[in-house]
């Protein structure tokens, strides 16, 4: 099977969890057997592999999502880069031609594109799997999921069975009716429209030919910035007149809010947090290494992170938004590829981080044209490379490096912990040149 996964969205109505880089798929909250905890993407791709270990699965995301991806799923999995934001049908066009152009998958194949963030249970993926099974051996262009209502939503769209003049079944789309018109729409049959949808690549491939002026990967990604901003429903569904749709009546929850995620929390408490005898229905989530005490709160949210600290009331956590976009400060926190990095301090001329590495892994051999650095070995091991000159290191080690010098560090078996001072007038992130080491 075939899976292409939307890992879109800039996090911020999870905030101060989620930012511009870490956004809400990518937080970990739930809870494995093992105790660990594992976030959206990595819930989500286990539960594929335990429907079909054999999935081939291939996220669109931007570059900024790239690190944690692979910080979180590894190396194998496949990625379709989005140079920037050009909406869902640009997205799902690259990543269709990704497929066919760089993974070799032939055009007769089918293919299903989900979002990476629903919380579900393992029938979800079951009939994922019918619908692929559906758009690859059926006769129509395209296969839908419709997720059976559990209330008057006015947060989703609908699919409505319809009749055209000569009484000939089909189906209807609508953007978040108001409750009332939900109401009508449930009772006529209407079922959430959870963006999942199976097509051969054949279909979308034809589409970005038409739509797109070609359906060359390359080309698509070379021009994405002049691409038209469309979605994939107003583009392509809500065009099509050959469709199925399949209904699905497991379990299905939007984590887009603080009070929905709250829902979906095994226990109230995840980090350093306490509460009184006298709350209720309160959810801390601490990744501070300080406590968080909470007394005679009812109806609550307390998140803690090097972003910020919020506290509301869970229903007033889904108005959020508007403050957060007002906050303007460097990312504190993100996951990389080779581990993650949280930043402690903010000075005039300097900027001080906590870097980890996971064994075995590096960074990128890079130098700074306007700043200086100096690590200082907190834990674990392993060694640096300072302009060609390797040297080991453990903790109390300093390692500096001058404005144009190339480095990087290699963590060895335990990992390696380390704090970055960097120093100078012009500290970016944007001020870094990468080299073959």
């Amino acid at each position: 099977m075939n899976i292409i996964l939307l890992s879109g969205g800039s996090g911020k109505r999870l905030w101060p969890l989620s930012n511009d880089i870490r956004s809400k798929q990518f937080i970990k909250i739930f809870k494995k057997p093992d105790g660990e905890y594992e976030s959206m993407v990595q819930r989500i791709y286990g539960q594929i592999k335990a429907v079909d270990p054999d999935a081939t699965v291939t996220i669109a995301t931007s570059k900024s999502q790239v690190s944690a991806i692979h910080n979180q799923l590894g190396s194998d999995v496949g990625i379709s880069v989005e140079p920037c934001r050009r909406d869902t049908f640009a997205a799902i066009a690259l990543a269709t031609a990704y497929l066919h152009d760089i993974q070799g998958i032939n055009e007769d194949e089918a293919v299903v594109v989900c979002p990476v963030d629903p919380y579900v249970d393992l029938s979800y993926f079951e009939c994922i799997n019918s619908l692929y099974e559906a758009a690859e051996h059926g006769d129509r262009n395209l296969v839908l999921m419709g997720i059976q209502p559990t209330y008057p939503s006015e947060k989703y769209g609908y699919i409505k069975p319809a009749q055209d003049a000569n009484g000939n079944g089909g189906f209807t789309f609508t953007e978040k009716p108001d409750r009332q018109k939900a109401e009508e729409y449930i009772r006529q049959g209407a079922l959430w429209n959870g963006g999942v949808f199976a097509y051969k690549l054949s279909y979308v491939l034809d589409k970005s030919r038409k739509l797109l002026g070609t359906s060359s990967y390359s080309k698509l990604f070379n021009g994405y910035r002049d691409l038209e901003k469309i979605s994939f429903d107003y583009a392509v569904v809500e065009a099509e007149t050959s469709i199925e749709v399949l209904p699905y009546h497991g379990e299905w929850k939007d984590l887009g809010t603080w009070n929905t995620l709250a829902e979906a929390m095994e226990e109230p408490i995840i980090g350093d947090g306490r509460l009184n005898d006298t709350c209720s229905n309160v959810h801390i989530i601490n990744e501070l290494g300080i406590p968080v005490l909470g007394m005679g709160l009812k109806d609550m949210v307390i998140s803690a992170s090097p972003e910020g600290i919020l506290v509301s009331d869970k229903k007033q956590s889904s108005y959020i938004k508007p403050f957060v976009e007002a906050i303007d400060r460097q990312i504190m926190f993100a996951e990389k590829s080779w581990g993650s990095y949280c930043v402690l301090d903010v000075g005039k001329g300097s900027l001080t981080v906590r870097v980890t590495l996971d064994p075995r892994h590096k960074m990128n051999y890079h130098s700074h044209e306007h700043r200086d650095e100096v690590w200082v070995v907190v834990s674990g091991g392993g060694k640096t490379v300072v302009d060609g000159v390797e040297r080991v290191v453990k903790p109390g080690n300093v390692v500096t490096m001058p404005a144009g010098c190339k480095h990087t560090v290699i963590a060895g078996e335990e990992g390696l912990e380390l704090i970055e001072v960097q120093l100078g007038l012009e500290i970016s992130v944007l001020d870094k040149r990468k080299y073959e080491l």
